[in-house]
């Protein structure tokens, strides 16, 4: 169970006192704060609304593919396996399937992707086309109207999200024991599950600034939860985050500015950061990110990205240095409203969090 106390009043108190844990286990840290949000943060009064797009000019990310097949179309290896055995032919159509899970612990899956398909070959593979029959029926025998009209293509999904170039994967549900949600980029062969959001157009910058620790902070203080596991949002989470300040594009013959200089080594140090990942294959992105096993160099490598962060944000009003992710995410309030009170009216839509299902899967 996880309870937050918070005292109310009618009106305005001088003393106001947030109580930090740096071991939730021990004892607290009264910290006085000028104002308290509702986001327990010693920062400006905000609700974040839900926005269909972000506040700055960074990709946009959705879902991956929903293929609402009843598991016809999902593999494990050793199942695929035996699958192509029976009929060879099929072993062109399966891509490698990612969700949250298999992202974070390197489990293998596969999808029978049939939606490009010509119909010649679909034909001449009598296994896939019991698939595909079995897919019917069972979008034909569901309640909901839109899901018995995707009975009419049902070699297609209900959701498709196929980039054809490399994108970058964010888990939805991560552990809140890890310092940094892993974020990573797969390649266009690799077909995602609705369970991760993806960023089609992402570049080693975007992947820096969001596997650092300033937003990570913002991540813990504004995301909704799973029991009490991260869920990352587009809506609320990455849409409304305050991004550093965008560099134009360089022009010939003109030296880099301060912001470009920024840029150029959060590549640098992002790129560091997958090189450290690259040491150790046989590892897992779980096996990386525990706090009890993250090795040294990955852990540097993020101290690193940290600090090139850090000078980014101090561009635009920032600090190099932080005490706490409480100082870090103040700051971000303040930097969200000085964005927000550019934008064009209407540009956030009113909506509610939806309710999160319960019941616990394995760790992600």
């Amino acid at each position: 169970m996880h309870c937050v106390i918070v005292g109310f009043g009618l009106q305005d108190v001088a003393d106001k006192v947030i109580y930090e844990y740096e071991d939730i286990k021990g004892e607290p840290l009264a910290v006085p704060a000028a104002n308290i949000n509702p986001y327990l943060v010693d920062a400006p009064d905000v609700v974040l609304p839900r926005r269909s797009r972000p506040i700055c000019a960074v990709p946009e990310i959705g879902i991956g593919n929903k293929p609402i097949d009843d598991g016809n179309y999902l593999f494990t290896t050793e199942e695929r396996d035996a699958f192509i055995a029976r009929e060879p032919t099929s072993a062109l159509w399966f891509r490698r399937w990612l969700g949250a899970i298999e992202f974070l612990n390197g489990y293998e899956r596969w999808c029978l992707w049939l939606g490009d398909c010509p119909p010649a070959a679909l034909r001449a593979m009598p296994e896939a086309l019991k698939r595909v029959q079995a897919v019917k029926n069972f979008r034909l025998a569901s309640k909901s109207a839109p899901t018995r009209k995707l009975a009419d293509t049902p070699t297609r999904f209900h959701v498709e999200n196929m980039p054809d170039a490399p994108y970058l994967v964010l888990p939805e549900v991560s552990s809140e024991r890890r310092a940094f949600i892993p974020f990573g980029f797969e390649q266009p062969e690799t077909l995602c599950s609705n369970l991760v959001k993806m960023a089609p157009g992402a570049t080693l910058f975007h992947f820096g600034v969001l596997s650092s620790t300033m937003h990570n902070a913002w991540v813990r203080a504004v995301c909704g939860r799973l029991e009490s596991r991260y869920r990352y949002s587009a809506a609320i989470v990455y849409n409304n985050f305050p991004w550093p300040d965008l560099p134009p594009k360089s022009e010939p013959n003109r030296p880099p500015t301060p912001a470009h200089k920024a840029q150029t080594a959060i590549e640098t140090a992002a790129q560091a950061v997958l090189d450290a990942r690259a040491q150790f294959p046989a590892s897992s992105l779980a096996d990386l990110y525990d706090p009890l096993t993250m090795p040294p160099a990955l852990l540097k490598a993020h101290q690193k990205l940290d600090a090139a962060v850090d000078a980014a944000y101090a561009l635009c009003g920032g600090k190099k240095t932080w005490k706490s992710d409480a100082e870090r995410v103040a700051f971000l309030f303040e930097r969200y409203q000085q964005l927000t009170s550019l934008l064009p009216v209407g540009k956030a839509r009113a909506g509610r969090k939806r309710a999160s299902a319960s019941g616990r899967s394995p760790e992600v």
